[in-house]
This record gives C-alpha cells, sequence and structure tokens, in this order.
C-alpha cells in the first residue's frame, strides 16, 4: 500500500526553484568572468557580474510585475545565496583549472530551466494569462545572462543567432504552465518544465540547432 505524500505548497516550490537558479546563474556568471577574453576582471568584477546573473533576471520580472519591491532586494538570503554561489565556483575554477569552464554551458542550461519555471509559476500566482505569464518566465530565465554580457561589453546572446536560448526558457515555461492548466501535480509540472528546458538547450548545442538568421 502506497503511502500518501503531502502535496508541495506552490510558493514553497516557487521558493526552492528561485533560489536554486540564483545560485546556479551566479556561479555561471562567475565562471564567465573568468574565462573572458577580452577583460581581465578583478574579484569585484567578478562578483559583480555574478550578482547581475544570478538577481538580474528576477529583478526584472518583480518590476514589470509591479507588486512591491524585488524579492532579491527584500530577502537578504538572495544576496546571500548569489554570492556563495559565485565564491565556490571562483574557488573550483582556481582549484581545477579549466575543467571548471566545462561545466559553463551545464551550469548555463540548468538555470534556464530553473528560472523560467520559477518565473512563470510567479506571474501565474497573480493571475495573469498563459502569455503574459510564459513571457515573464522567459524574462527570469534570460534576463540575468543579457544583463551579464551587456556588463561584459557584449551583444547579448538572446539576440543574436545561435543554439536555442530564448526558444528553450519558452520551452520550459509552456511545459510548465500546461501541465499546470491541464491539473497536474506541483512536482511534476516543475520537474518537466525545468527538465524540458534543460534537455533542449543542451539538443541544441549537441545538433547544432541554431535560430534562423535574418535575411540580408
Amino acid at each position: 500500500m502506497a503511502l500518501p505524500v503531502a502535496p508541495i505548497h506552490p510558493q514553497t516550490l516557487f521558493s526552492v526553484l528561485d533560489f536554486l537558479g540564483v545560485a546556479v546563474a551566479s556561479a555561471g556568471g562567475a565562471l564567465a568572468a573568468r574565462q573572458h577574453r577580452k577583460h581581465t576582471y578583478d574579484i569585484v568584477g567578478a562578483l559583480g557580474l555574478a550578482l547581475a546573473s544570478g538577481l538580474g533576471g528576477g529583478i526584472a520580472r518583480d518590476v514589470l510585475l509591479q507588486h512591491g519591491t524585488p524579492l532579491s532586494l527584500m530577502n537578504v538570503n538572495y544576496l546571500y545565496t548569489a554570492l556563495g554561489g559565485a565564491v565556490l565556483a571562483l574557488w573550483l575554477g582556481e582549484a581545477i583549472g579549466d575543467r571548471a569552464q566545462r561545466w559553463m554551458l551545464w551550469i548555463d542550461a540548468a538555470s534556464l530551466g530553473l528560472f523560467a519555471v520559477a518565473g512563470t509559476s510567479r506571474a501565474d500566482s497573480f493571475g495573469l494569462n498563459w502569455l503574459p505569464a510564459v513571457m515573464l518566465g522567459i524574462t527570469t530565465a534570460v534576463g540575468g545572462g543579457s544583463l551579464r554580457d551587456v556588463l561584459s561589453g557584449m551583444t547579448p546572446r538572446v539576440f543574436e543567432r545561435g543554439n536555442f536560448y530564448a526558444i528553450a526558457a519558452f520551452w520550459a515555461a509552456l511545459v510548465y504552465l500546461g501541465m499546470k492548466r491541464l491539473g497536474m501535480p506541483d512536482l511534476a509540472c516543475v520537474t518537466a518544465g525545468v527538465v524540458g528546458g534543460f534537455v533542449l538547450r543542451m539538443l541544441s548545442v549537441v545538433f547544432d540547432w541554431k535560430t534562423a538568421k535574418l535575411r540580408d
């Protein structure tokens, strides 16, 4: 006889996703600063890029929702999480060298799925229609990386031809919200969304699937 499993509160799931996304994205931002070819960053610059990567998307989401001060500015644990992820990534980068950079792609894909679902979940909790909710999920997923690119003097990759980035975030958000609207358990919706976004992003890299380029 199977034991009954208590449902997880949606707010708890959102918090777990959001904090995981912050930690992973901040680690990715720190590693990006370490491998940057155009600039030699000091510790302040590396931590600045890490914070931008980890917190930028969530702040943009909360500002667009217009529901008070962004969560990461109200709850200091967001800053602690971002700094912790960044410091750990920098330490690993120094300890194991270039091998740490190989994790960048995996880290980026993981944060994409986590943030897309977290952003969509928060938007949905305010009663938004499915399309605005998905758009805010995408904003949460790509906002931090775009801010990091701008601060590094680069064109945000979400605007350039390349492997699926915003498309993977869109898929993660759509899978999550579609399953949720069908009445599936919250944990199943979250898992499918995060994994779906991660897998699509990685498949696009492995098989070199790219977005179409505008004609000249």
